[in-house]
């Protein structure tokens, strides 16, 4: 099988879309199909490369606009490909208005990973192709029930909907031989933007006297979040990281007592990192924004849900959950058996390779 993967960046650009569609495409390499992955390439310059049996087409980038990269040179690279499939991951309007104008594959294939959320211009313009794109698509595969549900865009189309989770190498993340004895611990891991909540968090700590945070991550939001921290006099039991070495990153899980996600926003839609937290035993603590967030974590089974934005329930929560060290124990057991049962990276690409033979096949 052809199959061609469009999206904005790639390795080693970090990124939650960009390390979904590494895996996704090593894994099709190794089992055999021909995978080509056309992308943007930070600079002015195209570049190709073969890179673990995947081929990958770095288009030039003539500028970043709203979060999109602009290229000429993409496009016309999608006109010189015949793949069976081609894989778009959305929101991404250059890829997908030029694969739906211009693709030449057998099959679409759109990984609808989240709803365009505060570039209201853009979505104001684009909002009219951005329906046809999805209606004129083969397949579209969303991360929850919950994204079809809520989506405007995808209720629409819902009879194209499939459901394909996203999954972890739950293998490189283990529970810890014993449980953390250290003092109470929470644990944030996420690029610090606006709509992680941390903010939230942070205010909420400030009602737990004795709670320590360890913020993992890295983003634009760090010196006002350092700030806030400071202004509410918690400074001293919050620790800014910053980003971390994978080799390190399951060693701060064990590390915590509980994983709080305090999302905002329908642009966190499903929270990866929860089931990196849950592969390791933690109970989590997230927030319902209709989105995956909610899905992914059975709320009173694997952790709790709470209202986003609300630093008097998110506080509520953790202290109960802090206070209750059986229940802890027994949601974490339950969270690492809902990641085995649900969310692993050999179901993933199973699945995502089931879609495509589905898509091929009608």
């Amino acid at each position: 099988m052809k199959i061609l993967h469009i999206y904005k960046d790639y390795f080693p650009v970090l990124g939650g879309i960009e390390n979904h569609v590494k895996v996704l495409a090593e894994a099709q390499a190794a089992a055999g199909h021909r995978v080509v992955v056309l992308v943007c390439d930070p600079s002015p310059r195209t570049r190709i490369q073969v890179v673990n049996g995947v081929r990958v087409i770095k288009a030039g980038r003539l500028a970043t606009v709203a979060s999109m990269p602009l290229s000429l040179t993409q496009p016309i690279a999608l006109t010189r490909l015949r793949p069976d499939i081609v894989h778009v991951q959305s929101p991404y309007p250059l890829g997908e208005a030029a694969n739906w104008v211009l693709g030449r594959a057998k099959a679409t294939i759109i990984s609808y990973q989240s709803d365009v959320v505060r570039q209201k211009r853009l979505l104001h313009l684009y909002g009219p192709i951005l329906r046809r794109v999805l209606q004129a698509s083969t397949i579209i595969i969303a991360s929850s029930p919950r994204y079809i549900e809520t989506s405007p865009w995808l209720r629409p189309v819902r009879d194209k909907c499939v459901v394909v989770p996203l999954g972890i190498d739950h293998r490189r993340f283990m529970p810890p031989p014993a449980p953390f004895e250290g003092p109470p611990t929470l644990l944030f891991v996420g690029k610090l933007r606006y709509y992680k909540g941390l903010d939230t968090l942070l205010r909420a700590l400030a009602d737990l006297p004795q709670v320590y945070l360890n913020v993992v991550g890295d983003g634009p939001m760090r010196p006002s979040l350092e700030m806030l921290a400071k202004e509410l006099e918690i400074a001293t039991r919050v620790r800014f990281l910053g980003e971390v070495d994978d080799a390190d990153l399951p060693h701060q899980y064990h590390n915590a007592h509980i994983f709080v996600l305090p999302a905002n926003a329908r642009a966190e839609a499903f929270g990866t990192v929860l089931l990196e937290a849950m592969a390791s035993g933690l109970p989590c603590i997230t927030t319902e924004v209709g989105t995956g967030t909610s899905w992914v974590v059975e709320d009173g089974v694997t952790g709790l849900v709470v209202p986003p934005q609300d630093p008097p329930a998110l506080a509520e929560g953790i202290q109960s959950m802090l206070s209750a060290p059986k229940r802890r124990a027994a949601m974490g057991q339950a969270a690492r058996a809902r990641v085995e049962t649900r969310f692993t990276l050999r179901r993933m690409i199973d699945q995502v390779q089931t879609v495509y033979e589905k898509a091929l096949s009608t």
